[in-house]
């Protein structure tokens, strides 16, 4: 069982890259997941659930500084702690 009073409340808008300004360190220190369309989701970069959308990678496509190109799923998301 987990103890859900140490762990601080999950943000509308986050980032997994520390260069966003929506990256919260404290997050991360737990495990979170992200279901979008009730599916879960393992390769979510970026969420925002009031704006119903997730960014995920794209598999072979970079931009000019070699990072993945970010595709955006919209529908229901949902965040929580596993």
């Amino acid at each position: 069982m987990t103890d859900t009073t140490a762990q601080p409340a999950l943000p509308d808008r986050l980032s997994v890259n520390p260069r966003s300004p929506h990256h919260v360190e404290a997050i991360f220190e737990h495990d979170i997941g992200i279901k979008v369309n009730d599916k879960e989701r393992f390769d979510v970069e970026e969420y925002c659930i009031s704006e119903g959308w997730v960014k995920v990678p794209s598999h072979k496509a970079l931009d000019r500084r070699g990072q993945p190109l970010m595709v955006t799923v919209k529908g229901t998301v949902e965040a929580f702690y596993k």
